[in-house]
């Protein structure tokens, strides 16, 4: 056997069964992970090019590789699209996570030691912005911000009250687990009035604010991180905005100073990404994913689940299951069981433990993707309702795991993979 011009299944038939069992799993389930989406097959075509044996360290007309030319162009066009998305003055399409590229604001604007007001992860926010395991909270000192215990939405006044009081050097505004809209406006006059730059991390709201139903935190913040996916629908990975001021600083935190050579064919699949974003395809497909979660958060409201701030302005959900007698991560598992794929998650003022929690949060990206809309998010609630409700009875769960799997054949995933794509 040619090693070099082997198939998959040929050269490795366990990791070619595992990659058709995961496609078959996300053709026959229902994908409810809020960071979780399908991306287009141009994107993954951009990804499995051949601009992964490329290496291209540095930066367009400064490389230390030869070759690059094709990269370099792919890599400018990316930045360039980027920045007119989102309105932006420089971009740097280079992080691989989320969690790198707030990395790279952090130690652009602070030294260790200093102090960051951002959210706090049992209220919302993520572990980048702060958690003590995390690197942010080992190096910096954490001022966290949460939501109010009745509203459980956030509470601006009291963000202003901690920004005054301990005057910290970065404020970080946007969340993981947050339903509402944010008001960056609020958190830009907070962080004028303090002297403190303003970070939006809008991770998980990025294509909702390209597609236009949801405000852009672009015009009033030093720097706006993003992951690539979710539901901007693009390859996993990363993308900085900053006022021009900062590109030179950000830059050289990036490369060299977080991450070596980046993934050309990372690049080209968010490249891809924005061009996909700016059509008019793009708007419709963010307004109906807020209509689906608005619809869902209905269908749940009405049979008696609790949502978390009175809804979803967003694409997110959080559902409190105290009143069900269930953890968030006993329906984990439970809705897995019919094809239903959740995640546990703490809910604000949460008796629970970050393990086990008394939540769980559902996002309507992947399923509009596929095209769903406002009629079939009730026939999602009502298999959600049938497991967590009867979830002993076996008759029952195979009902709904029937059903589950023909809504999703209704709306077929990937059908240009066929058994033999990835194989010769």
């Amino acid at each position: 056997m040619d090693i070099m011009r082997a198939g998959m299944r040929d050269m490795d038939p366990e990791i070619d069964s595992l990659i058709h069992s995961e496609l078959q799993r996300q053709r026959d389930g229902l994908e409810l992970i809020a960071s979780e989406n399908f991306v287009p097959f141009y994107v993954l075509q951009a990804q499995g090019s051949v601009l992964t044996n490329k290496y291209a360290e540095g930066y367009p007309h400064k490389k230390y590789y030869g070759g690059c030319e094709f990269v370099e162009s792919a890599e400018e066009l990316a930045a360039k699209r980027a920045c007119e998305l989102f309105g932006a003055e420089h971009a740097n399409v280079q992080p691989h996570s989320g969690t790198q590229a707030n990395m790279a604001v952090y130690f652009s604007v602070l030294e260790p030691g200093d102090s960051i007001l951002a959210m706090d992860l049992a209220q919302g926010g993520h572990l980048s912005h702060g958690h003590p395991l995390n690197f942010s909270g080992r190096l910096f000192r954490i001022i966290p911000y949460g939501v109010d215990r009745v509203t459980e939405t956030i509470d601006y006044d009291e963000v202003a009250r901690l920004a005054r009081d301990n005057r910290p050097k970065l404020i970080v505004a946007g969340a993981s687990a947050y339903p509402r809209l944010i008001d960056f406006s609020r958190f830009a006059a907070i962080a004028e009035e303090v002297g403190a730059c303003l970070m939006s991390d809008m991770a998980h709201i990025a294509g909702l604010v390209a597609g236009g139903v949801h405000p852009s935190p672009v015009p009033y913040s030093d720097f706006v991180t993003t992951t690539t996916h979710k539901t901007l629908r693009g390859p996993r990975g990363a993308l900085i905005l900053c006022r021009g001021k900062y590109a030179a600083d950000l830059d050289r935190n990036v490369f060299p100073g977080m991450q070596g050579g980046p993934f050309m064919q990372v690049i080209a699949g968010k490249a891809t990404c924005f061009l996909m974003a700016m059509r008019p395809e793009f708007k419709e497909y963010a307004r109906q994913i807020v209509n689906n979660a608005s619809a869902l958060a209905g269908e749940l409201a009405s049979r008696g689940y609790r949502l978390v701030a009175g809804g979803t302005d967003n694409h997110m959900l959080l559902v409190d299951l105290r009143n069900k007698g269930l953890t968030g991560k006993e329906a984990t598992e439970i809705l897995g069981q019919v094809g239903i794929t959740v995640n546990k998650n703490m809910i604000p003022f949460d008796p629970e433990k970050p393990m086990v929690t008394s939540g769980i949060r559902l996002g309507t990206p992947a399923l509009t993707t596929r095209g769903m809309k406002e009629k079939e998010m009730s026939l999602v609630a009502d298999a959600i309702d049938a497991a967590l409700t009867y979830r002993g009875e076996r008759t029952v769960m195979d009902r709904v795991a029937s059903t589950v799997k023909d809504l999703a054949g209704s709306f077929p995933l990937y059908p240009e993979m066929e058994r033999g794509y990835f194989s010769r």
